[in-house]
């Protein structure tokens, strides 16, 4: 900006900043000193020798020339740049030090006032003239204005590196927060899931826009960047990060060329207000954050959306009010760009506000001026009259096409020269600006106002209809309602009284505000009490609000006080891009699901670092030359210390554990936090610890329902677990989960129709639940209900289909209900939608076991084990190979699975079964004893041990063995009958038939269809020459297992002893 000065009676030309300079630079006079080489000697007379900080002396000979004008710290202006204009009064008026690059250049120019003016080939340096002729006349070129010494590709090596130095750390993250439900349980995104137009009609998190319990957030190209992301480099959530941190770079290249070309018009300024961008803390979360790319790609969209409209606008047609409209491609062009924004993020439709507003007030108005910015309108008594030959003609009237876009190729259009601002005292708002401005507007030059205005007319019109249309298929795809939130989301939306709702939004302004001022206090999430209501007038945070709204009213006058003029677009830009992006969440006319929201401050940062930027150059110079270094150290000091406070943010968001933790320590009073942090620590099996959580959450929100419905699952206590869930259903009777979960205890309880009841209003209420289908359906067909079981389980995949434990649960329904092949299918679907469930391939091996086709169950177990190397998939396929005769690999794979499970009795006891087969006898007793020692209720190892003693012929510790295992009382009548089957065994080897048989007989009575049973019993009656009743036993037998050798050929035996015994009877008789 320049400073005020005032302007002489004659003509002066100002220079001009040609396109690439980086630093204006007129040639120093004699004994004037460059001020980058000012700064760096001070920095070194401060910090030490030079050498030791070269780049620190680079950054500031930058900084210092971005922020203070040349003449600011010339030796032999004084201390102030007003006193170097008081001293050449004698040759002229006063000259106020200015704030453009070039200051230097034009005071120059004034002080060769008293010498005379200058001719058209001694022109300001640097700057094509006009000669009186009204033709160009091109300067010495060795008077062209130097370079700095900062070159563009070197600036260029410097953006990069603070673009995405900050956010570097992110090369170890995770997947966190959000990003698991966007990405990792997205339907639309997931690996595996096919691109179809489900993600055109679907929202931001895989739900369809026209659902009640859709987040009604429609972001259909940002999910494709997702899809994107996985196609070419999988789920690796580096490549994600990247992304983002690529995306931020080029925002921060964006934001300096678009600063560069249409506010500042310096690349100095441009440069320090990208850099301040570039390592914003405030910016963390939407880089660091995965799902906040679609605030940092909506951000680039919604630039290159602003530059594209500003570039199809003919800036440099002078003598209308209203530029015209050169180019529609570029208009149409933006139109797309914001329409592309919006489907990245919703804010992104603001930059067509933007748009309109900065055309209205910053591109139009544009009078006939000459050079030195003095606006001569043409007499209305001679309207033909030829201009005098004083006033040069404006460069564009004859120029040619060439010249009405001076940067051709470029955003941004030409670079006018600014007139001088009038001299102020003070701030430039003031009653006689405002008047002027009103008799600007009335005067009677312009009562033909609205049909100069015709050109912006005809733009307003298109893009407010396009707008119109825009907003009418947002809200037809959001199927004609707004998201539900929850009072937990945004309690101020759901208060009661105007006042507190009014209080609380405007305070919520300020602290917003005071977030990018001053990033202090940080958070994932600000729900839930992190920011108390504002319910009185006299809440001292009322006092934020006041000031908040006074500054912002003066900052508008400022730019209706500038209405007239070309320049001041810094503080009209910086308030565009400040306001119109945060509109949409400022519950001004819907309803937001958050309190604060970080992420959301990515655009309208912009904003803020264009107005501090432009504060600190309008600052330094007014201050004198040790002032203003101090400045430049502190915003030195200011950059450094929110680089490494994005750094440490960064840090935060590596993983789900340090961004929980983080938000307990930084808001300890925020429930919502302390629920997130007991859920992980739920996930990780810290029980204890989660249980501290979650009461302390609802300590500071008790009506926090998910909170008690999670409690509830960790207690062990089944009385208490009944009393949170219940509590949890009185606060909000349509918690799915919660019904689930009582409905489940009740079903343990057998309490079996009231928690067929719950779990079917589990499954009213959530529709996609695919666990409250699987538990009905199981539940139904343990009361043998098969039917209505199918039923479930088919609505289910009806409305789950991508619920691969469904499709899993139904294919083990199937098997049960004896339709494997049905089940082979389902299995298959699961793992095809779940390439990692595991469980569904092991199921899908024992299914091929069962029906007998070895070699694919082994495949499938197998491919389980390339998926998760655990003891409940060796487990099987251990006992494949010991069925099948490979004792060798069966012990392989046990012993491998009893050193992954140690603690696994069933897994030690499999090891030593195999052990004992395989004639390993006293390992396998060892073991199977140690495993006694641990629990004495293990019945199987009871057994185990009898045939164990059985084979080494030790019958005295068989037959004590199962005793103790029937003493153990086994509920299941089959095994109580296998125990005194062997029971007799055993006594038949001690020759003790009698009680042999009393064991067999018990066995019998306890399972009637245990034929071996009853073919020993038949035995021992034939041993003992009972004849008839051995046959009848054997006969008995031989109804059970018709094809039984062993009994036909016994009982060929019994035929011919029986003959025999007729045949002595018979001779006996004779």
């Amino acid at each position: 900006m320049r400073n005020a000065s005032e302007v002489s009676s004659a003509p002066r030309l100002e220079p001009k900043m040609e396109p690439g300079t980086f630093f204006y630079k007129c040639g120093p006079r004699k004994g004037q000193l460059n001020s980058g080489w000012r700064l760096g000697t001070n920095l070194r007379r401060a910090g030490g020798p030079w050498p030791a900080s070269p780049f620190l002396w680079a950054f500031g000979k930058v900084l210092s020339g971005a922020l203070c004008p040349r003449g600011l710290l010339h030796p032999e202006a004084g201390t102030t740049g007003r006193s170097a204009g008081r001293r050449e009064k004698g040759r002229g008026r006063g000259h106020q030090a200015g704030g453009h690059w070039g200051t230097a250049g034009r005071s120059a120019g004034r002080r060769e006032k008293g010498r005379g003016r200058r001719t058209p080939g001694q022109g300001t340096p640097g700057r094509r003239t006009l000669g009186d002729n009204g033709t160009r006349a091109r300067c010495d070129p060795r008077a062209a204005p130097l370079r700095g010494r900062c070159c563009p590709s070197r600036e260029l090596k410097t953006r990069n590196f603070s673009g995405s130095g900050g956010h570097f750390s992110l090369r170890e993250g995770e997947f966190v927060h959000d990003d698991v439900w966007a990405i990792v349980n997205n339907p639309d995104v997931r690996p595996g899931a096919p691109l179809r137009w489900g993600i055109f009609t679907n929202d931001f998190w895989g739900k369809g826009m026209a659902e009640n319990t859709s987040h009604k957030s429609y972001r259909p190209l940002c999910v494709l960047t997702f899809k994107l992301n996985i196609f070419l480099t999988g789920m690796n959530p580096f490549y994600f990060h990247a992304v983002n941190v690529i995306l931020h770079c080029l925002v921060t290249l964006v934001l300096m060329y678009t600063c560069d070309k249409t506010v500042f018009k310096n690349r100095g300024l441009a440069f320090v207000t990208a850099l301040l961008f570039a390592v914003h803390p405030i910016h963390t979360e939407a880089v660091a954050g995965i799902v906040g790319r679609a605030d940092v790609l909506a951000c680039l969209l919604f630039l290159l959306a602003f530059l594209s409209y500003n570039r199809s606008l003919d800036q440099g047609c002078a003598g209308e009010c209203f530029p015209p409209t050169a180019s529609p491609f570029f208009l149409l062009l933006s139109l797309f760009l914001g329409t592309c924004a919006m489907l990245v993020k919703e804010t992104g439709i603001t930059v067509f506000g933007v748009c309109l507003v900065y055309d209205l007030f910053s591109l139009s108005h544009k009078q006939d001026k000459s050079s030195n910015g003095v606006v001569h309108p043409r007499s209305p008594q001679q309207p033909g009259s030829p201009q005098p030959a004083s006033l040069p003609a404006h460069p564009h009237r004859d120029s040619g096409k060439q010249q009405r876009f001076p940067h051709k190729g470029a955003w941004g259009g030409c670079h006018s020269s600014l007139p001088p601002e009038p001299k102020s005292s003070g701030f430039p708002v003031s009653p006689p600006a405002v008047w002027s401005l009103m008799r600007y507007l009335t005067a009677s030059s312009n009562r033909n106002f609205l049909l100069t205005m015709r050109p912006f007319l005809k733009r307003a019109v298109l893009v407010i209809s396009y707008v119109i249309v825009v907003l009418y298929f947002r809200l037809w795809i959001m199927g004609g309602s707004m998201p539900l939130f929850s009072e937990q989301d945004n309690p101020a939306s759901f208060s009661p009284y105007l006042l507190t709702r009014f209080l609380t939004y405007s305070y919520l302004l300020a602290f917003n505000v005071w977030l990018l001022l001053a990033p202090v206090t940080l958070c994932y999430d600000w729900q839930v009490g992190s920011i108390p209501l504002v319910e009185t007038i006299w809440d001292m945070r009322n006092l934020a609000t006041v000031l908040l709204a006074v500054v912002m009213a003066l900052l508008s006058l400022h730019c209706l006080a500038a209405f007239k003029r070309l320049e001041h677009k810094e503080v009209l830009v910086g308030l565009l891009f400040l306001v119109f992006p945060f509109i949409p969440a400022s519950n001004l006319f819907f309803r937001v699901g958050f309190v604060v929201a970080e992420r959301v401050l990515y655009m309208p940062s912009m904003g803020y670092c264009i107005l501090f930027v432009h504060g600190l150059s309008k600052l330094c110079t007014w201050l004198n030359r040790c002032g203003a270094t101090t400045l430049l150290v502190s915003t030195v000091l200011l950059l450094l210390l929110f680089s490494w406070k994005t750094v440490k943010q960064n840090e935060i968001w590596l993983s789900r554990e340090s961004l929980f933790r983080s938000g307990v320590q930084t808001l300890p009073h925020n429930a919502k936090v302390h629920y997130n942090y007991a859920n992980f620590l739920k996930d990780q099996g810290r029980n204890k610890e989660a249980i501290y959580h979650y009461r302390t959450a609802l300590k500071l929100y008790p009506r926090h329902a998910s909170a008690l419905n999670n409690l509830g699952t960790l207690t062990r206590d089944t009385a208490e677990a009944k009393m949170y869930y219940q509590r949890a259903l009185q606060l909000h009777p349509q918690h799915n989960r919660a019904l689930f979960n009582l409905g489940n205890l009740l079903k343990s309880q057998e309490k079996k129709e009231e928690a067929i009841t719950l779990l079917k209003d589990s499954i009213k209420y959530g529709p996609e639940f695919a666990d409250a289908y699987s538990s009905l359906a199981s539940l139904l067909a343990e009361q043998g209900r098969f039917k209505e079981a199918e039923e479930i389980y088919q609505a289910g995949i009806k409305n789950c289909p991508d619920s691969s434990d469904l499709h899993n649960n139904y294919g083990v329904f199937l098997v049960d209900s004896g339709f494997p092949e049905k089940a082979v299918a389902h299995y298959q679907q699961a793992i095809k939608l779940s390439p990692s469930h595991h469980v569904a391939m092991v199921n899908l091996g024992r299914l091929y076991r069962s029906l007998g086709e070895n070699s694919m169950a082994e495949e499938w177990y197998k491919r389980a084990l390339q998926v998760a190397h655990k003891a409940e998939i060796l487990s099987p396929l251990g006992a494949l190979y010991y069925n099948t005769g490979r004792y060798e690999e069966a012990l392989q794979i046990y012993r491998e699975a009893a050193a992954l499970e140690p603690s696994q009795r069933e897994l030690r006891l499999a090891l030593a079964q195999v052990l004992a087969v395989m004639g390993q006898m006293k390992e396998a007793e060892k073991m199977t004893n140690h495993i006694v020692s641990e629990d004495t209720g293990c019945l199987e190892c009871y057994r185990l041990l009898s045939a164990i003693y059985s084979k080494q012929e030790s019958h005295d510790k068989a037959l004590d063995a199962i005793d103790k295992a029937l003493q153990l009382k086994p509920k299941d009548p089959k095994v109580t009958s296998e125990l005194f089957f062997t029971k007799g065994n055993q006594l038949r080897e001690r020759n003790l038939l009698d009680k042999a048989f009393e064991s067999y007989k018990a066995a019998i009575e306890l399972n009637p269809d245990q034929a071996q049973a009853w073919m020993n019993m038949g035995g021992i009656q034939h041993i003992k020459g009972n004849y008839v009743s051995a046959r009848a036993y054997y006969e008995k037998a031989l109804q059970l297992v018709p094809d039984s050798k062993l009994l036909k050929e016994n009982l060929a035996k019994l035929d011919r002893l029986e003959k025999r015994l007729q045949e002595v009877r018979e001779k006996d008789q004779t």
